[in-house]
């Protein structure tokens, strides 16, 4: 059993930083030294390396590498680092039961190690970036061998958005065609790499688990008992079972969406608002609203009808005339400025359109609503 060899990170932000995750998340969180070896023992050389691996692949892509262990278990880190030296590590681990909240764990675990000054935040960025540069340039790229993670990553990237639709709408078929043209694609690039096929895989997973449960899905029911398919993944030992593998969870995913077809308008209709809400500022169209909900905009349209007695114009216009209310009232920040923020093109349209549903000008309402706070929050 290794040793821990303590980093020089402060106690005191470490300690405030595993208090405020486990309040968050719940999830294990070990502290480890560069080498992988936790400060709370357990620290077998199988674990030290795979604990080692994942701080290292994080640093080397800017963003938290999530693996699944041979026990069943997923895990994620970041790297402790003074300057560009990497003096320690955190990792978290979670039951395969949890990969619908893992993604939001580990950006969460990046945020908040950046927060305390316990990670170098711009090298992280600056390796985000360059593996940004290094997949625009992949997708250029038809047949490379030895073609490294970004590469083969760029394959499915390019497939992912249809395959977000078809799932979300519960087109089976169309699932499939796409799921195959992925695995033709990485398989292809990653040949006889199959950790690296497994690892892009259970991205894949994570994807495909998140967009089922927009569309209706109970998480309780997309893998079954304990989660046994995710334990399953970690021992697959060829191209062929994995093939397998992630063709059944399709089709577990597909039923899941399926058996929960009782209530998808309504649960559709809110991803599409809550994207309208969270998009003020853009160019929001009706067919961007619809496709990030998996609706065609025509029944998108009936349903905000039927639904809500509204057109998607006048509900947009009302999100937008509701959310300017807020920041008249709890910023300082300038008419126009706010008008941009709200998604109006200009101030003398957002004044107009603010005064024939207030019945006030913005200016007019803002002086009415008592004193404003002393700073500028960021919009």
């Amino acid at each position: 059993m290794k040793k821990y060899r303590p980093n020089k990170k402060s106690d005191n932000e470490l300690d405030a930083l595993l208090r405020e995750y486990r309040k968050l998340f719940g999830f294990t969180l070990l502290v480890t030294d560069a080498e992988g070896v936790s400060r709370d023992g357990d620290n077998a050389a199988e674990d030290c390396a795979r604990r080692r691996r994942i701080i290292t692949e994080t640093l080397r892509w800017g963003t938290p590498f999530i693996d699944l262990c041979p026990r069943g278990r997923l895990m994620w880190g970041m790297p402790l680092m003074t300057n560009q030296q990497i003096t320690g590590g955190l990792v978290a681990m979670a039951p395969a039961r949890a990969v619908e909240r893992v993604r939001e764990a580990a950006d969460a675990l990046l945020a908040m190690a950046e927060h305390h000054n316990l990670t170098n935040r711009a090298l992280l960025a600056a390796q985000r970036a360059e593996a940004e540069r290094e997949r625009q340039r992949a997708e250029a790229i038809h047949s490379i061998k030895g073609a490294d993670y970004d590469a083969i990553r760029s394959v499915y990237l390019q497939e992912e958005p249809a395959l977000i639709a078809a799932i979300k709408k519960g087109e089976r078929g169309e699932a499939r065609a796409i799921i195959n043209r992925i695995l033709v694609g990485i398989y292809f690039l990653g040949r006889e790499r199959l950790e690296l096929l497994k690892s892009l895989v259970l991205e894949l997973v994570v994807m495909m688990c998140r967009a089922a449960v927009e569309a209706g899905a109970n998480p309780s029911e997309l893998f079954g008992g304990h989660y046994r398919a995710l334990a399953a993944l970690a021992q697959i030992r060829d191209d062929e079972a994995l093939t397998r593998w992630l063709a059944d969870l399709l089709e577990r995913i597909m039923d899941a969406i399926r058996d929960h077809r009782r209530y998808p308008n309504e649960v559709l209709l809110g991803n599409a608002l809550q994207y309208m809400q969270e998009h003020l500022a853009d160019n929001l169209t009706r067919n961007i609203a619809a496709r990030n909900a998996g609706l065609s905009p025509s029944h998108f349209s009936h349903l905000m009808r039927a639904k809500l007695n509204s057109s998607f114009t006048n509900l947009l216009t009302q999100y937008r005339v509701d959310y300017a209310m807020q920041l008249l009232t709890r910023t300082t920040n300038s008419i126009a400025e706010i008008a941009l923020a709200c998604g109006f093109p200009d101030q003398s349209y957002f004044t107009k359109v603010f005064k024939r549903r207030t019945g006030r000008t913005p200016l007019a309402y803002r002086q009415l609503s008592g004193p404003l706070p002393t700073e500028r929050p960021k919009l």
